[in-house]
């Protein structure tokens, strides 16, 4: 490959993006691998979708809902990018694939571990020949012992640990409202591939790159990790308390919860203040973060038997004014519409290949200066592009 930047069809001459100029095959499904490769996009890199013939990718039937286009479940996470269909098991379409492979910057897979060794598209055959490529690997359970077992959100949420520390203490443990494993992941392995094409810069050779959801999940577990193994503590569930820090958890109001969190004594200074109780700051039970854990029961009843004078909204301006962090618990319309009063601009329009709307779709949330040239193309239809992709592979590679 060429150490310039590479032109190829669909590039945008209109403004300057860190990865303009990047070439992704994007061998991946469902949500970590697309939401790795859609970061990308949105970055820059031109990213080519290899999907099934008739089926695609299988979010692409994953509804309700259904916007007017498709699965939103398959849009959230396929932006900027051109869909190609290929038969990998028949052989002028694994020719094909293999030539996208070898004109790639980085190629993004989460096939079961050696799925794609078997097919001649693993990191030793497409290195020998494009040994700057960047190859990243994305499974469940990596590659070793756990390359057998099935890598489901869900199932990593359970066996890493999150849902033992999720839900309400002496309860059942719940998941995360979102697959938040298969996101953690996408975000480590779009990290990892950013951080060997910065590498490649200065060695000229690209490098393998794994990354597995069990990893991601144990990597995310920050204080609750360290509890365990600095402290030989292993957390269980609290509901919305903190195991360190009081008051930091949903208290009731007179018509439902506020999200409180004093972080530091002088906040929670604040909120006796406000709530007309400045002498729970000085009693000795509750004047320092550390004597409020021994006495958070007694505690939160106190604050919770104040704060039922008045709705949550209201304390929510008050306490806000007063510099305490508080919030109400929002639906996910509220908290867009939220953001967006904040001047924060959570969303962006899309738009097919003929320039229509189609509609929106939450952002990258890094905001750049100067900024970054708006990109906003439609997640693609299947084998949108599949004639236009396959002529171009069929021609020559700096064509």
């Amino acid at each position: 490959m060429s150490d310039s930047p590479k032109k190829v069809p669909g590039d945008d001459d209109g403004g300057q993006r860190p990865l303009d100029g990047i070439l992704v095959a994007d061998f991946s499904r469902v949500l970590a691998g697309p939401l790795c490769t859609m970061t990308l996009a949105d970055l820059g890199a031109r990213v080519i979708k290899v999907e099934r013939p008739e089926t695609g990718d299988d979010t692409r039937s994953w509804g309700p809902p259904w916007s007017g286009t498709g699965a939103t479940y398959y849009e959230s996470v396929n932006r900027n990018k051109e869909s190609v269909c290929l038969d990998l098991s028949a052989p002028e379409d694994l020719a094909l694939a293999r030539e996208l492979a070898l004109r790639a910057d980085v190629l993004v897979e989460n096939f079961k571990p050696g799925g794609l060794d078997r097919l001649g598209l693993g990191y030793s055959d497409l290195s020998a020949d494009n040994p700057q490529l960047v190859y990243a690997s994305i499974s469940g359970f990596g590659a070793a012992g756990g390359s057998d077992i099935p890598g489901y959100d869900f199932i990593v949420q359970a066996l890493g640990g999150l849902m033992s520390i999720t839900g309400d203490a002496g309860g059942s443990p719940y998941k995360a409202g979102v697959a938040l494993v298969d996101v953690l992941t996408a975000k480590d392995a779009a990290i990892a591939v950013l951080a060997a094409l910065n590498a490649r810069q200065a060695t000229g050779r690209g490098s393998h790159v794994q990354v597995n959801l069990l990893s991601s999940l144990q990597g995310a577990l920050a204080n609750q990790g360290q509890a365990y193994l600095g402290a030989g503590i292993v957390p269980g569930r609290m509901g919305n308390a903190h195991p360190s820090i009081v008051p930091y958890q949903l208290l009731e109001c007179a018509d439902g919860p506020l999200a409180v969190a004093c972080g530091n004594d002088g906040q929670f200074g604040r909120l006796a203040k406000e709530l007309g109780a400045p002498e729970l700051a000085s009693d000795e039970r509750f004047a320092t973060n550390r004597a409020r854990v021994e006495h958070r029961e007694v505690l939160v009843t106190q604050l919770e038997s104040l704060l039922a004078a008045a709705p949550a909204a209201q304390w929510q301006d008050r306490l806000a004014g007063a510099g305490v962090p508080a919030g109400r618990v929002a639906g996910i319309d509220e908290g867009i519409a939220y953001a967006q009063s904040l001047g924060l601009e959570p969303t962006i329009e899309v738009r097919d290949a003929a320039g229509t709307v189609t509609g929106r779709q939450l952002r990258h949330p890094a905001v750049w200066n100067p900024p970054l040239a708006p990109r906003g193309e439609a997640p693609p239809r299947l084998g949108e592009h599949t004639e236009s992709v396959t002529g171009w592979l069929r021609g020559p590679a700096n064509g």
